[in-house]
């Protein structure tokens, strides 16, 4: 009887593990969510007062905090879809050419992964200024390709490394040429890859404060928001948008997880 016992935590001790670490992964989250339907006593949101659904009926009651999330959804778009391109296009060059420099090209993409955000935020601040660039809104969304396109190459190019070539040979002995089989082959196998370089650039871009702080000017994206308004006391609505974003990405990645389920079923089928 013991002994079964014992076989019996060794065998869930893994999964057991793994809720508890998913459970303090998400801690922060459920208090994001929970106090967003919370009704504050006063101007800070710390403490739980009462059960309330008056923040999501108006999120966009409290001035300037909407405008704020549109112009960081904005900024995070343009970033996304140019990192995306670009760190996709150097990812296929990495994998699939050989040519001189590209291990010192491989190390420099992991350069600024590894750089700490203020001195990169600090180096392009300085760039700006000698170039005489006025910081802004498109200073920003330079910043946030710079330092998004080394995660779309990484990951980028963990899906092209268990690529199998020889799907690209058969169909260009099936008489396919490069451009049909570029996009009928190559392209749908290393579409989850370049979504999910996407997904995480663009969730960087968003969420970024410090490299948004030194060359923003008087722009004002959400981080810098939020920020701002732990200053005085951060509203409720805060906590809404944030739900919502987090929602919106589980909704992203569930529906590509639907997709792919299906086109695999497809396939097999």
């Amino acid at each position: 009887m013991i002994a079964r016992a014992v076989r019996a935590a060794r065998k869930h001790l893994v999964l057991a593990f793994g809720v508890l670490v998913l459970l303090y992964l998400f801690l922060p989250v459920f208090v994001v969510v929970a106090f967003s339907f919370n009704d504050p006593a006063g101007r800070f949101n710390f403490s739980w007062s009462g059960f309330t659904l008056d923040s999501w009926r108006d999120p966009c009651s409290v001035p300037g905090m909407c405008d704020s999330v549109l112009l960081s959804l904005q900024i995070g778009v343009i970033a996304t879809l140019i990192a995306t391109l670009l760190g996709t296009l150097l990812a296929f060059g990495l994998v699939r050419h050989s040519f001189r420099g590209r291990a010192g090209t491989s190390l420099l993409v992991f350069l600024p992964m590894a750089t700490p955000e203020v001195v990169m935020g600090a180096s392009l601040l300085t760039l700006f200024i000698n170039a005489g660039v006025a910081t802004g809104f498109w200073t920003i969304v330079i910043a946030h390709i710079l330092f998004t396109v080394s995660f779309v190459v990484v990951t980028v190019k963990a899906r092209l490394a268990g690529f199998d070539s020889r799907l690209e040979e058969a169909a260009m002995d099936l008489y396919a040429d490069e451009w049909q089989t570029f996009r009928r082959i190559t392209l749908p196998l290393a579409a989850p890859g370049i979504f999910a370089g996407a997904l995480l650039a663009f969730a960087l871009s968003f969420d970024d404060f410090i490299i948004t702080n030194f060359n923003s000017g008087n722009t004002i994206t959400f981080p810098m928001y939020v920020w701002g308004a732990a200053q005085r006391g951060v509203p409720p609505e805060v906590n809404v948008i944030g739900t919502a974003m987090f929602l919106l990405a589980l909704l992203l990645v569930g529906g590509a997880e639907v997709v792919r389920k299906a086109r695999a079923g497809a396939t097999t089928g």
